[in-house]
């Protein structure tokens, strides 16, 4: 699976209005060679004030590949109407402008001329783990040579 619904959660009432995700994810690269780059898409809907499931926001994110935790902040924004006919529209039928695509917010190609507007941010917790990299010749960024043990004294 590429995609899917992570987990549902409600903000917490009081002045930080925080939104809490403890939803871990286990992800798996298999490659003979090194091209692309990993990155985290992020599609955040939300309930409006007529109680229908709206976008709140999209971003993406490229993840590290070297080993350790990162604290990441991932930007979102939403796609804003051409009009302000059409805002007040999709506002009355309770469909604003939303990406077909999911997996837009990752593509470089076709996002420059899409107007947005910015609605927030999101703290990630990124914990990046790596295995067998130096026995297909590649290094994982730390400094250490990997193929030899380490020599205690």
């Amino acid at each position: 699976m590429d995609n899917g619904i992570t987990q549902v959660a409600r903000q917490s009432s009081g002045p930080s209005r925080l939104l809490v995700w403890n939803f871990p994810l286990e992800v798996t690269f298999k490659s003979t060679n090194a091209f692309g780059w990993p990155q985290l898409v992020v599609s955040v809907y939300g309930i409006d004030a007529m109680g229908r499931d709206v976008i709140q926001g999209y971003g993406s994110i490229h993840l590290p590949t070297c080993v350790g935790r990162y604290n990441l902040r991932l930007r979102l924004y939403r796609p804003r109407s051409a009009s302000l006919l059409q805002t007040f529209t999709s506002w009355l039928a309770g469909m604003p402008a939303e990406f077909s695509d999911p997996k837009f917010p990752s593509y470089g190609e076709g996002r420059e001329v899409t107007r947005v507007v910015s609605s927030g941010h999101i703290n990630v917790q990124v914990n990046i783990l790596t295995k067998d990299m130096a026995t297909f010749g590649y290094s994982d960024g730390s400094g250490r040579d990997q193929t030899t043990a380490p020599v205690q004294l």
